[in-house]
């Protein structure tokens, strides 16, 4: 009798339509998050629509470079080569506004390049002592990442940050319809229509929006067809010892956090953590935070919301981040 033969679920390679349609799910799940990061540090700092504009497109450019890395991989000692999508980190946000408004946007991606290759150095350090930590803690790591994320939900729901209708009763209702077509897709399709639950109720609540008046496309109609994104467009960066040892404690709250996220991402895809897999992972987000301190973005992280999506997918296929 021939045993059966296992598949590798995090290295089979789907059709081509397949990996298109489900990588296009997994960058509307981040979205909001990544473009979130830049809006907030670039309202907050005082930069006009022009550098926000930068803003916004550095950071998608390098999280797809960085995810790259991540899921890719470079050799055999950096990125955890699992399905990790990774985003700018809101970890961040607080100060690099505070740097950037005292001390200018040079200084602030001088400390975000230094305190990436202090990452890069010290994530061997970091992996020896991760045997302390017991499972309870890891456990309770990726509890509160998930409950943390619990207010961006809401306040999407409620019609984002600082809207006028906040909590309207459209609002909710189209927050509620998103979600019923997410749910009923995930209980009742098989399969691929099963696995593309989220982006269901994605297209769906657009159209519904848009008959609402709730969508615009003007800014799109008007935006470039293709753009290039420069280095060190704010010019060559600044270094100051107060503002890399602040971004260096920021930089070591992300590790933690991510080590939680790839512990969630281990459990998804049936795979084991080890100390190993956990400092490539790491390396990976130094070098994108390095290259997004070049390109004019902000720290990274593997997000977190895209791992709620691997588990309700069921699709742990590294393509499709790649994709």
């Amino acid at each position: 009798m021939l045993k059966e033969q296992k598949v590798d679920k995090v290295n089979e390679m789907l059709p081509i339509a397949q990996l298109a349609t489900l990588g296009l799910q997994h960058v509307l799940a981040m979205y909001a998050g990544a473009v979130a990061v830049p809006l907030i540090i670039g309202a907050a700092v005082g930069l006009s629509p022009a550098q926000l504009s930068l803003l916004v497109a550095a950071d998608l450019f390098t999280c797809g470079i960085a995810t790259l890395i991540q899921a890719v991989g470079i050799g055999s000692h950096v990125g955890i080569k699992l399905p990790a999508i990774l985003g700018c980190t809101f970890a961040a946000v607080g100060p690099i506004i505070i740097i950037g408004k005292s001390l200018g946007m040079q200084t602030a991606y001088g400390s975000i390049m230094v305190s990436a290759i202090i990452v890069i150095l010290i994530a061997p350090l970091y992996g020896k002592i991760l045997r302390f930590f017991p499972t309870i803690v890891t456990g309770t790591v990726v509890t509160m990442i998930g409950l943390s994320l619990i207010n961006v939900g809401v306040t999407s729901i409620g019609g984002g940050a600082g809207a006028k209708d906040f909590g309207s009763v459209h609002n909710l209702l189209l927050a509620a319809f998103v979600m019923i077509i997410v749910l009923l897709s995930n209980k009742y399709f098989k399969g691929f229509f099963q696995a593309i639950s989220v982006l269901n109720g994605i297209v769906l609540g657009t159209i519904v929006a848009s008959f609402m008046g709730m969508v615009d496309f003007s800014q799109v109609t008007n935006a470039n067809w293709i753009s290039l994104v420069r280095p060190f467009n704010f010019g060559m960066p600044k270094f100051d010892l107060g503002s890399i040892i602040m971004m260096t404690f920021v930089m070591l709250t992300v590790m933690i956090e991510s080590t939680g996220t790839y512990l969630g991402i281990g459990k998804v895809c049936g795979k084991d953590i080890t100390q190993k897999d956990i400092v490539r992972g790491l390396r990976a987000e130094g070098i994108a935070t390095l290259i997004g301190g070049i390109f004019n973005s902000f720290p990274y992280t593997t997000f977190n919301q895209n791992l709620g999506l691997l588990a309700l997918s069921k699709v742990v296929s590294r393509f499709v981040v790649i994709a």
